[in-house]
């Protein structure tokens, strides 16, 4: 049951030739000191240990309900992730909100969520306007009660690790940034990403409506790839990304900003400039 539904579910967007392509570029790039235990990213906070592509089994096992995995007991159950970027927006004196083309993304990925035919466990939405409108109009497509609907003041924008290459910013103002918002976007990580607990006896499904920055940040992880290279990935507005954490702490993507159930016409990654959004 658990596996046809998955594979029937995954979407036609193939993303192993990427994670090698990334793999195999950003590990030959590395400097030495990247890839010891002692590696500091930033000031004040260590980055994870990468051992020239080695995976790294025990990643999750600090959880108090994994201790009795670490003690040889083992879930048969996976859990899916999947990631969904939030629609097109602009900002207003109120904030940041969908524009009209936005809340149609948002509703063309819903009809694809519930296409999946999955049977969903958890939903998160970070608290930024954008995200909560997303994950409201998905939550409508998919026949929920709002009330299923969660907000983490983790999963908000921000700069989650300095980037390679680095953006156009001056070097202080991604330091501060990256300072200011990289331990909470880490901590989201860490929240999220985990293998089943041997008590779970079925396959879950948490769905997770976030911003482009998080999202690329928390696929690197997640497949213990080198986070710098998250400046590296794109991700159209209203796409969706497939993580599975299997039972032996093995983490799989399925597919990676797929956005092919939107028409060509409104497929758009950037927030539109202000004569175009006044449009909306």
């Amino acid at each position: 049951m658990r596996y046809s539904t998955l594979w029937r579910s995954v979407g036609a967007m193939s993303c192993g030739s990427l994670v090698t392509y990334l793999a195999i570029r950003l590990f030959d790039g590395l400097e030495p000191s990247m890839l010891s235990g002692g590696a500091q990213g930033g000031k004040g906070r260590a980055i994870e240990p990468l051992a020239s592509g080695a995976w790294r089994h025990h990643w999750d096992l600090d959880k108090p309900q994994l201790q009795k995995v670490a003690n040889g007991e083992e879930s048969s159950a996976l859990r899916h992730i999947i990631l969904v970027r939030h629609g097109e927006y602009t900002r207003t004196p109120n904030g940041s909100h969908l524009t009209e083309l936005g809340r149609r993304q948002a509703e063309r990925t819903g009809q694809r969520l519930r296409e999946m035919g999955l049977s969903w466990d958890h939903v998160v939405a970070s608290t930024m306007p954008r995200a909560e409108e997303t994950a409201m109009i998905i939550v409508k497509q998919l026949n929920l009660d709002p009330l299923k609907m969660k907000r983490c003041t983790l999963l908000p924008e921000g700069t989650p690790y300095p980037g390679d290459p680095p953006s156009k910013r001056s070097a202080r103002s991604l330091d501060l940034a990256y300072q200011r918002d990289g331990p909470r976007i880490e901590a989201a990580f860490r929240r999220y990403f985990f293998r089943a607990s041997p008590e779970q006896e079925h396959d879950s499904y948490l769905l997770i409506v976030g911003h482009s920055n998080v999202i690329r940040y928390l696929i690197l992880r997640a497949l213990q790839l080198p986070p710098a290279a998250w400046t590296r990935l794109n991700l159209n507005h209203g796409s969706i990304t497939w993580l599975t954490v299997w039972p032996s702490g093995y983490v799989t993507l399925r597919c990676l900003g797929d956005s092919g159930f939107m028409p060509v016409t409104e497929i758009t990654h950037r927030r539109p400039s202000p004569a175009k959004s006044g449009n909306n």
